[in-house]
């Protein structure tokens, strides 16, 4: 079996760390929107006032991620995921303060 080779760098971390939410997220949409359009569903979540909910539900996973690359010895793409993690963190405490 091949090996793939992730480069050990922050950008890689801040690539997934991003990433991965935005997937999350879209996955979360398709299963939970039923016959809403995109905008109608962002619109709901506004309305609901679940916006930090839904990004906090979609940022999770960055957890799994951040524990496979320390895991597999990538302590800079560690570092990278946790680092947007932070920053997806402050972004949920600022929404939460508006």
């Amino acid at each position: 079996m091949k090996r793939i080779n992730i480069p050990d760098s922050m950008p890689t971390g801040f690539l997934v760390g991003f990433l991965l939410p935005l997937i999350i997220f879209i996955v979360v949409y398709f299963v939970t929107s039923g016959d809403r359009s995109f905008s109608d569903y962002i619109s709901m979540i506004q309305r609901r006032n679940v916006v930090t909910h839904f990004i906090s539900l979609s940022v999770f996973p960055n957890v799994f991620a951040f524990l496979l690359f320390y895991r597999f010895d990538r302590e800079q793409s560690a570092k990278g995921v946790l680092g947007i993690t932070i920053i997806w963190a402050l972004t949920v405490f600022l929404l939460k303060m508006i």
